[in-house]
């Protein structure tokens, strides 16, 4: 399946930078997803205090040709879903229930981005890192520890990569990349402003940008060359972005694999030159 015909998933990756209309209508359409496949578009806009070139612009954003295609494509969806649904977590909830509900909800948020994953644009990424110069990876907090991730898997490959988590670093770094460099930079919610600050000069430098992020639709995404969605399913217990920190190491996991595939050669050549000097380091 594509993007295109997983109406729910795009909402939810998109669903941060709606308008407060665009929301209403999101909301709407996840509570009565029963009602709307039977609604006009008269009929949804009435229910959710809009007009129906409102109905009509908001499924377009979500990549639809207008509502009839949109609930075709949620029917599909429905009929393909599995029982397992988004739960939050409660206080009340036993350590047991606790711990099931956040391992349920990494294993359907791997699912959803495997479902909405575009293949052709992690073939781009990999095709990009493998040609650069020097790869310069972006992001903060939690995001900066899969940027240090990224670090470490790609030095395998003798390329040369280096991980900022600070903004003047990331600035100063940004300014010296040239058009032979790639940049990688990621963002739950793409829209941290000194990364946009950051990606923006990494731009005007002439470096590709590759965005790692949960939000399709973010200010991030929009400056990217290539964007790579994953679509985490957050606890609000917790404010930290849990899920999807660990869904961006499991894209970046994937184009690492794809990396190495392109130079089988080395790959293996500098493997064994790193276990050989690692295992001096063991009793």
């Amino acid at each position: 399946m594509t993007a295109e015909h997983l109406p729910l998933l795009v909402m939810r990756g998109s669903y941060a930078h709606m308008t407060r209309t665009e929301k209403r209508i999101a909301d709407y359409v996840s509570a009565n997803m029963d009602t709307v496949m039977e609604q006009t578009i008269s009929e949804l806009a009435a229910a959710v205090g809009s007009s129906e070139i409102t109905i009509s612009r908001f499924c377009k954003k979500l990549g639809f040709s207008g509502l009839q295609s949109f609930k075709i494509a949620l029917a599909a969806e429905l009929h393909t879903q599995t029982d397992m649904v988004y739960q939050d977590i409660d206080a009340a909830d036993t350590s047991e229930i606790v711990v099931q509900k956040v391992f349920h909800n990494i294993a359907d948020g791997l699912s959803d981005t495997l479902k909405l994953l575009d293949y052709a644009a992690l073939e781009r990424a990999a095709n990009l890192l493998r040609a650069a110069r020097h790869i310069a990876v972006y992001g903060f907090g939690n995001s900066a520890t899969v940027c240090r991730d990224i670090e470490t898997r790609f030095l395998r490959f003798g390329m040369v990569v280096q991980a900022y988590s600070d903004a003047h670093q990331q600035a100063t770094s940004a300014a010296l990349l040239t058009a032979k460099d790639a940049v990688i930079a990621v963002s739950h919610t793409g829209a941290t402003l000194e990364l946009l600050d950051t990606v923006r000069t990494a731009r005007q430098a002439g470096a590709a940008v590759i965005v790692i992020t949960s939000h399709a639709r973010s200010p991030l995404a929009k400056l990217g060359d290539v964007v790579l969605h994953g679509m985490g399913r957050e606890v609000h217990y917790s404010s930290e972005a849990v899920s999807s920190r660990l869904i961006h190491m499991a894209i970046t996991d994937a184009l690492y694999v794809l990396v190495a595939m392109r130079m089988p050669k080395e790959y293996r050549c500098n493997l064994q030159k790193m276990r050989t000097v690692i295992a001096k380091k063991r009793l």
